[in-house]
């Protein structure tokens, strides 16, 4: 082929045509091959940035000492309880004011301090539950519940309830 060109004296002629055409081409519709590359482009920053969000960490000094102290409040109510025991038996009228005292608080202080208590408790279980790593098992095993449940059908055909009836009736249409 490129002696023929080079006989007929029209292959760089040819060639620098046929660019132009592909150039012109390109300018109404697009690059297969780059739009590719440009979207992997996005795709890898895209990655990236998500690594650098999720990226953890290692803790310093402070944050070593701030999770110890995170961990004192449930041993410290776990032996508060005993104490309480402890102290109802050693001195059983002293102990009873106490609790005649703990009377007087008002309802809604002991929701307040519940609420606390369960924000605190709450938010920690929560820290530690977005670490935790699930078997693949319990995992598929809990999918295969849930579209078992959803494969279930009721026997009576909602039978005291017409809303129920007429809904369940709109769904098998």
């Amino acid at each position: 082929m490129g002696m023929i060109d080079r006989f007929i004296g029209l292959g760089q002629g040819v060639t620098a045509l046929g660019s132009a055409a592909t150039g012109m081409a390109e300018v109404f519709t697009q690059n297969a091959t780059r739009k590719m590359e440009l979207e992997e482009e996005a795709y890898a920053r895209a990655i990236g940035e998500l690594g650098q969000e999720f990226a953890t960490v290692r803790p310093g000094f402070f944050d070593s000492f701030v999770n110890g102290l995170n961990r004192l409040p449930r041993p410290l109510l776990a032996l508060g309880t005993i104490g309480l025991f402890v102290y109802a038996m050693a001195e059983p009228e002293g102990f009873g004011l106490r609790m005649m005292g703990l009377q007087q608080v008002p309802e809604p202080l002991w929701w307040l301090l519940g609420a606390i208590v369960g924000f605190y408790f709450g938010a920690r279980e929560a820290h530690h539950f977005r670490h935790r790593v699930w078997p693949a098992s319990q995992v598929q095993a809990s999918v295969t519940t849930t579209q078992n449940l959803a494969a279930v059908q009721p026997n009576d055909d909602f039978a005291d309830n017409a809303a129920l009836r007429d809904w369940m009736a709109s769904l098998r249409e």
